[in-house]
């Protein structure tokens, strides 16, 4: 026998071994592959969802650049580059529909997103399981109820003419206010409003972050007298960081995008300075003023905007070790 053919049978040769470990590792990753088919086969929906209403109707981002009519469609109409940003921004209508976006979006987020949090520590607090469950549930209804619903409740309440608050608001001081019709007081409905109507659900997430934290903790807190405000400051609230952290990344997406229902049934004419949004702005321009390329051209922008801040939020994230990728 060759020194040649002996180095080929040898199992302890090295090129031989690596032939052996590769085929293992290929192996190993089509019994892994086959093991996993059915959970791929469940998982294709999710993924002919995504591409098929997610994915494919980027393609009609390219009418921010058109000039664009029914006659001659999507991809026929004729091109017209920039000029769609040039008149949205030129347009103080326009501008003044960003800004307002804005404003709303960052009070949102500063005033509304600690309440789930305060209100799953809240609850975890609770030791009356009666009391807990009632109040969760209490809670966790406002969000199946309709924007329309809610709103309905909003006017009914505050209204200046027939409301309940200005009923007794009259009989107290002899006068009304105008909660709906002044600028400052319809920005803290809108705000209670969507706190009122989103806290109590947004607090399931932290709820399932608490259950991860080991009550053995507590316990030795306890013992060395640490009491509840400071147990919340030193396990609670470093227990659910990562949460906090990646639910404000997601958040941060959401910058730009104000709810169409919320603002649409709270809004009037005389507050139209701060609630003109630019989902409304979508629907009054586009869909009633068939500038469908000026609208596109607004939305792709707000899409970007929103893709800078995750972007923008995870690398903040980061440095903290808390990034979502």
């Amino acid at each position: 026998m060759s020194v040649k053919e002996s180095a080929v049978i040898q199992p302890d040769h090295p090129d031989h071994r690596a032939q052996w470990m590769k085929r293992s590792q290929a192996n190993m990753r089509t019994r892994r592959i086959r093991q996993n088919i059915p959970w791929m086969i469940m998982f294709l929906p999710v993924v002919l969802y995504f591409l098929i209403f997610k994915y494919a109707p980027m393609a009609g981002y390219v009418i921010a650049f058109k000039n664009y009519n029914f006659t001659d469609g999507v991809f026929g109409s004729p091109w017209v580059g920039m000029n769609n940003y040039r008149l949205l921004f030129s347009d103080p209508s326009s501008v003044s529909t960003i800004r307002n976006t804005l404003l709303l979006s960052v009070l949102t987020i500063i005033v509304g997103f600690p309440f789930p949090v305060i209100l799953a520590i809240m609850f975890n607090e609770v030791r009356r399981m009666w009391f807990k469950k009632t109040v969760q549930t209490l809670m966790y209804l406002p969000h199946f109820l309709s924007w329309v619903v809610v709103g309905g409740l909003v006017v009914t309440i505050f209204s200046q003419e027939t409301g309940i608050v200005n009923h007794w608001l009259e009989k107290l001081t002899g006068s009304t206010y105008g909660f709906m019709y002044n600028e400052f007081s319809w920005i803290a409905l809108f705000l209670g409003s969507g706190i009122w109507k989103g806290a109590g659900f947004g607090a399931i997430i932290y709820l399932a972050a608490l259950s991860s934290i080991d009550p053995s903790l507590y316990e030795s807190a306890a013992m060395d007298g640490a009491g509840k405000f400071r147990q919340i400051w030193h396990i609670t609230l470093p227990g659910i960081r990562s949460t906090i952290v990646l639910m404000l990344i997601l958040n941060m997406g959401h910058v730009m995008e104000v709810g169409f229902d919320q603002i649409y049934v709270l809004q009037n004419p005389t507050v139209s300075h701060v609630s003109e949004v630019i989902s409304t702005y979508v629907f009054r321009v586009g869909l009633q003023g068939m500038q469908f390329g000026l609208t596109t051209a607004m939305g792709l922008f707000e899409s970007l905007v929103g893709l800078t801040l995750v972007v923008l939020a995870n690398s903040v994230a980061r440095k903290f070790g808390q990034n979502l990728w």
